[in-house]
């Protein structure tokens, strides 16, 4: 017996090469009826100082490649101390300094006050005329003094909540996460949104 494909509007296509993001938002999505495919696919990625542009660039993009109706995300650790760095360069940064690097820059700072920030950004290439439909996700923290927990990845180790001091990202499990984490807001602004329309 072969399934009856969803019908539009019960699908989206999440363009990432991140499977721990793919996972996170499949298993957020479910929740509100929304199949998510992940889809491995490169997009046109600008240099700037503001996550919401880069988002809607990658939407446009991927929308326009594929003809699918398509959501990214894009996300930024933003250090008070450190003037907001490494922001919109979070992945970069990760992958040249990591954790331990970000805890060597605040090293004797006491302001360890810090944002994580998601966009997730929907293009639906029927559609365009409306362009890009941005969401935003925004959790309050600050960065711990050392590495702690091996859940998540990227920044997650060392970004403590506001709403759980001394528990990092990393100490949770993906489902502690999702209930508060930045990326997981964005995604249930866009949800709940994707389904009314």
């Amino acid at each position: 017996m072969v399934d009856k494909p969803f019908p539009r509007g019960r699908v989206i296509f999440f363009v990432t090469r991140n499977l721990h993001k793919f996972n996170e938002a499949r298993r957020l999505l479910i929740n509100y009826g929304i199949a998510t495919v992940m889809l491995r696919i490169k997009t046109r990625e600008i240099q700037d100082d503001d996550i919401e542009n880069i988002a809607e660039t990658r939407a446009l993009d991927a929308a326009g490649k594929t003809n699918l109706p398509v959501i990214v995300e894009d996300a930024g650790l933003f250090v008070e101390a450190l003037e907001g760095f490494p922001g919109p360069y979070s992945s970069y940064i990760y992958r040249t300094i990591g954790n331990e690097g970000i805890l060597k820059l605040l090293d004797k700072t006491e302001n360890r006050n810090s944002q994580f920030r998601s966009i997730v950004a929907f293009c639906d290439p029927q559609n365009l005329e409306k362009r890009v439909r941005c969401f935003i996700g925004i959790v309050n923290g600050r960065i711990a003094e050392m590495v702690r927990g091996k859940s998540g990845f990227g920044f997650d180790p060392i970004f403590e909540p506001l709403k759980t001091p001394n528990k990092t990202f990393g100490d949770m499990t993906e489902d502690e996460k999702n209930k508060l984490s930045h990326r997981s807001q964005a995604l249930r602004k866009f949800a709940e949104w994707y389904r009314s329309i």
